[in-house]
């Protein structure tokens, strides 16, 4: 496997699910106010009282992205507060992400089977880049995805797996 890969399954997935996010919630802004519902409701939305608000959920789906190629390739990433309190700074907080990884090219992954992660909560364990890229920050990054979707889709919200999904690479 070589760092083409490897950036297209990182770099390129968290950029797609990130404007796929963006896209929903869109939907969900359009929704709530055809329904005289304040979009504020659905942001302190949770599926189950001791699950994270959408709100949070936005934020760790794109702390995710931008830490796990900052941690595989050594580049700072930037740094965001969790101040976000309406939609057009969530908005603003995601399109900062994928300008962030719009500065990643496929050569910045080379060191991706050597990089050693280590986080506070793993306890002195470690992984190597395509294993936390592959075992952690991917499914973690879906993980939160999926859990704003469903927040959406719980406060009905009319979005399907053709929204979740976004547009395929489809060949003729």
């Amino acid at each position: 496997m070589n760092e083409s890969i490897i950036y297209e399954i990182s770099v390129q997935s968290f950029q797609k699910g990130l404007r796929n996010l963006i896209k929903i919630l869109e939907k969900a802004e359009t929704h709530s106010a055809s329904k005289n519902f304040p979009f504020a409701n659905l942001l302190n939305a949770r599926l189950f009282p001791d699950q994270f608000h959408l709100t949070k959920q936005i934020q760790i789906a794109c702390d995710t992205a931008k830490l796990a190629v900052s941690r595989i390739t050594g580049k700072e990433a930037p740094v965001h507060e969790d101040t976000e309190t309406n939609l057009e700074e969530l908005k603003l907080r995601i399109h900062s992400v994928i300008q962030y990884l719009d500065t990643y090219q496929k050569e910045d992954f080379q060191q991706v089977f050597e990089t050693k992660i280590s986080l506070p909560r793993w306890e002195g364990k470690q992984l190597t880049g395509f294993e936390y890229l592959t075992h952690h920050a991917i499914p973690n990054f879906y993980f939160h995805i999926t859990t704003a979707y469903a927040i959406l889709r719980h406060n009905g919200i009319e979005i399907g797996k053709k929204d979740y999904l976004g547009d395929m690479p489809f060949k003729t």
